[in-house]
């Protein structure tokens, strides 16, 4: 079964080269395009992605508000954001938006290939240079007082030792079949524990338990 994607990028080359990409990787396809936020929102109700791979400046409204769009109308649709830079307000809103990663765009061609797999495994993946970045700036996804590991814990108790080891490797980006590798157990009892620990925080998604577990200062 093929990944559907839809990518949205304005800059024709840009577009013509990302789609060229996914020449060599059969198991995913590129079955749209969009040259702005209107019209990824329109395609995207239209031909039902598993992936949008989402350029963050656009000439209409933003990759962000699109993304809010486009998962307010079809919320099994996962969002990738692609940027040419580490912007913090790019970032905090587009996680705020419910975009399931963040990636640089001089990113290999292997590895953003990965990153697509893995988020329609359902993992949520920040680019490594974003992760130090957002610590060191006190953005908006980690509030300047954090808590710390005992803290944590105290304030969610009900989360067993295992549930906090995968809690990291979902804050980590890892799908639930690396997680089950990680853990060594079985990608069922990965899976389990992911949607015992969203049960437990609160939350909607593993996108949304990694978002708490870096503002609760757990990593």
């Amino acid at each position: 079964m093929r990944i559907k994607i839809l990518l949205v990028e304005d800059q024709k080359l840009m577009r013509i080269g990302i789609k060229s990409l996914f020449n060599d990787y059969p198991d995913m396809e590129v079955i749209g395009e969009a040259v702005n936020g209107k019209e990824s929102i329109e395609k995207s109700k239209l031909i039902k992605p598993d992936i949008v791979l989402m350029d963050i400046g656009l000439p209409d409204i933003s990759g962000i508000e699109a993304c809010k769009q486009i998962l307010e109308n079809n919320n099994n649709i996962k969002v990738i954001m692609l940027t040419s830079h580490i912007d913090e307000n790019e970032l905090n809103a587009s996680l705020t938006a419910g975009a399931n990663a963040y990636v640089i765009k001089d990113i290999s061609t292997e590895y953003l290939m990965n990153v697509i797999k893995m988020v329609y495994d359902g993992a949520m993946w920040l680019d490594p240079h974003v992760v130090p970045f957002i610590r060191d700036k006190n953005s908006g996804v980690i509030p300047s007082r954090q808590l710390s590991r005992s803290a944590f814990k105290q304030n969610h108790s009900n989360l067993t030792q295992r549930e906090y080891e995968v809690l990291k490797l979902v804050v980590d980006g890892q799908s639930n079949s690396e997680i089950a590798h990680t853990l060594t157990i079985s990608e069922h009892t990965a899976k389990a524990h992911v949607c015992n620990i969203i049960q437990k925080l609160v939350v909607d998604d593993r996108t949304q338990a990694a978002v708490k577990a870096l503002k609760e200062g757990l990593v």
